[in-house]
């Protein structure tokens, strides 16, 4: 075993086999990553963060104003991987069977058969989530978070892998639906996008200023390869401080009086729940993958912190009438918690 020494974290050797198998893999994403930025200029955390959803199975919720690439961003994602992929529009006429599928009669044997719905796919893009009624958000919570879906008195497994890629607009309230927390805290992580910078968008420009089409990428990865770098960031090492530091995270949002945050008790109406803490954990093992590494350091957690915990803090209304929002309360949290 002496040549399977490598580095160490946390007082723990890891595996010499582990860091190559990282190596190895996360080259495969980094491919990936490169294909998608041929189409889609800037917007590195978002696809980023997309990536770490398909490598934990963790749905992702992109929120943003219209015009920041979001749907862009994911249509190509689902392109460079060969695997179903389908987008559904989401609208206030919207019924679950339009989602999940029906039974169809048919006459000559007298017999319902299933047709699936868009559902069954591997990558699903709920394209502006919001505008779809109470019936048809609960259809989706099920196939979320039981990942099958029931079609009479049938229920039907989703394949894996099944990813649920959600975008809201922020800013157009008319005709729209405000998401359940329940189904709010199944997505692992919530995004908020951006403008892009005064460079970048030049470049997207003098990309996408033409009558043709943008640049048409090809797939580079399968499932079964995803399905081994998932195999891969499970083994990445979580140090016990680290596990300590995420348990202190997200206990301070439920009691900010821990760490001398009395001041933000007033401003929070519900802290963040275990299920926070369980997707930082996962989350970090993905991103320190991402980086190439084979174990996670605290800088990990707090680049995905505010991903997982800003739709999970739910703020007073003390805070929103003094503009304090879910953000403003993670910063304060990770600024105060002490690092390991």
């Amino acid at each position: 075993m002496g040549d399977q020494t490598a580095v160490v974290s946390g007082g723990r050797g890891v595996s010499a086999e582990l860091e190559q198998e990282v190596a190895s893999h996360s080259e495969l994403l980094r491919r990936l990553l490169d294909s998608v930025e041929r189409v889609v200029v800037g917007q590195r955390p978002m696809v980023e963060r997309l990536l770490i959803g398909m490598l934990t199975g963790g749905h992702v919720l992109l929120e943003g104003v219209p015009g920041l690439a979001k749907t862009l961003t994911v249509s190509t994602l689902a392109r460079t991987i060969h695997a179903k992929f389908n987008r559904i529009q989401f609208t206030p006429d919207l019924l679950p069977a339009d989602l999940i599928g029906t039974l169809i009669y048919d006459p000559k044997s007298g017999e319902f058969t299933p047709r699936k719905g868009p559902i069954f796919a591997n990558i699903l893009l709920a394209d502006e989530i919001n505008r779809a009624p109470a019936k048809v958000q609960s259809a989706l919570l099920e196939a979320m978070q039981e990942r099958s879906v029931t079609i009479g008195d049938t229920t039907y497994p989703l394949q894996e892998p099944f990813l649920v890629l959600a975008t809201q607009n922020p800013i157009e309230q008319e005709g729209t639906y405000q998401l359940p927390e329940a189904q709010v805290d199944r997505f692992m992580l919530k995004l908020t996008i951006d403008y892009p910078s005064k460079t970048e968008e030049r470049e997207i420009i003098d990309r996408m200023a033409s009558s043709r089409p943008p640049v048409n990428v090809e797939a580079v990865i399968d499932v079964e390869e995803i399905g081994a770098a998932r195999t891969v960031v499970d083994k990445i090492h979580l140090d016990e401080r680290v596990r300590d530091y995420i348990v202190d995270l997200v206990r301070t949002t439920r009691e900010p009086s821990l760490f001398g945050l009395e001041k933000l008790e007033r401003y929070i109406e519900f802290g963040a729940s275990p299920r926070a803490s369980i997707a930082l954990a996962i989350a970090g093992r993905a991103h320190a993958f991402m980086q190439g590494r084979a174990f996670v350091t605290p800088g990990d957690v707090k680049a995905i912190a505010p991903d997982v915990m800003r739709h999970r803090v739910i703020v007073s209304y003390e805070a929103m009438a003094e503009e304090v929002l879910p953000d403003d309360i993670v910063r304060r949290v990770l600024d105060k918690v002490p690092v390991p």
